[in-house]
C-alpha cells in the first residue's frame, strides 16, 4: 500500500475513534469536533500532530479530569502515543466565548491572545477558517465558517493599520541603526522576528486571506497574489543574513527595501 494511502487509513482510524471521545466530554455528550493546526490547513507533514478542538456550551465536571469520560478520552490518546501518534490534547471552549471574540475581530478588534504555545499569540480567523470540521450537531462551528468565508473588511483594515504602524516605525527609529553597530544579537534577534511576523500580517491582509498563524508562513504566502517582487527568496535573505561583519547591516537594508516596496503595494 503507498505510503500516502497508509497515512490516510491510520488518519481516518484515529478520527473515528477519539472524535465520539471528544464530543463525549461536553456535558450532555454532543460537542462539536474540529481538527485544527498544519493538519487541519492541508499542510501536515511527518512532524506534523493533531491538534483537536471541542466546542460545547458546558463540560462535565466540575473537574473534567475526574470524569469517566476524560478517563476514556486519556487512556485512548495515550494508546496512540504510544503508536507514534502525536496528539497534542484537546482545546475545550464554550460556544458562548467563541461567538464573543469572533465577533470582536469581525467588526475590526484584531487582538491577538497571548498563550505559551503560540509565537505571534492566537488568531482565532486564523484558526476557524482552517479548521476541518469532524461532527457538528449545532452547525454552529459551520455557521463561524461561514462568517469567514469573505475577509471582512473591518478586519482587514484594522490589521493593516496595526502592523504598518510597527514597520514604518521601525523603518525610521534611529534605535535600531544603533544597534546594528553595537551588535546587540539579543535585540536584533527580536526585531527580526517582530518585522517578518508584521510584514507577513501585511501581506495576507492585503490579499484578503488569514494569517495562517505560527506555522507555514512563507510557503502559504507564496500562493498570494499581490506580493513585492521576490518575496519569498527576500524574506528567506533577510531571516538567514549570514555571519558576515556586514550580516546585520544588509539584513536592516533588506528590511527597509521590503518596508518601502509594501508601501507602495499598500497605496495602490
Amino acid at each position: 500500500m503507498p505510503a500516502r494511502n497508509l497515512s490516510m487509513t491510520k488518519d481516518a482510524a484515529l478520527i473515528a475513534e477519539m472524535a465520539p471521545l471528544i464530543a463525549d466530554l461536553a456535558a450532555d455528550g454532543q460537542g462539536a469536533v474540529a481538527l485544527a493546526g498544519s493538519r487541519g490547513k492541508g499542510r501536515s507533514d511527518a512532524q506534523s500532530d493533531y491538534d483537536f478542538r471541542v466546542y460545547a456550551h458546558a463540560y462535565r465536571g466540575p473537574d473534567i479530569r475526574a470524569t469517566d469520560q476524560w478517563t476514556r478520552f486519556e487512556a485512548a490518546m495515550v494508546a496512540w502515543q504510544a503508536r507514534g501518534i502525536r496528539m497534542d490534547g484537546v482545546w475545550m471552549r464554550r460556544y458562548q466565548g467563541v461567538q464573543r471574540d469572533l465577533d470582536a475581530w469581525i467588526g475590526g478588534t484584531a487582538v491577538p491572545k497571548t498563550f505559551e504555545w503560540t509565537i505571534w499569540g492566537y488568531h482565532l480567523p486564523t484558526d476557524l477558517a482552517s479548521q476541518r470540521i469532524i461532527c457538528d450537531p449545532e452547525g454552529i462551528v459551520g455557521e463561524w465558517r461561514r462568517q469567514l468565508a469573505i475577509y471582512p473588511e473591518a478586519l482587514r483594515a484594522s490589521v493593516l493599520t496595526q502592523y504598518w504602524d510597527v514597520l514604518k516605525y521601525w523603518a525610521a527609529d534611529y534605535h535600531y541603526a544603533s544597534k546594528v553597530i553595537r551588535h546587540d544579537l539579543v535585540f536584533l534577534v527580536g526585531l527580526t522576528g517582530k518585522l517578518a511576523n508584521a510584514i507577513l500580517q501585511v501581506v495576507f491582509a492585503l490579499n484578503r486571506v488569514y494569517y495562517p498563524g505560527d506555522g507555514w508562513n512563507l510557503p502559504m504566502a507564496a500562493d498570494l497574489e499581490r506580493l513585492p517582487a521576490d518575496f519569498i527568496g527576500r524574506m528567506r535573505a533577510i531571516l538567514e543574513p549570514g555571519s558576515g561583519p556586514d550580516a546585520w547591516q544588509r539584513q536592516r537594508s533588506e528590511l527597509i527595501a521590503m518596508i518601502a516596496d509594501l508601501e507602495v503595494l499598500i497605496a495602490a
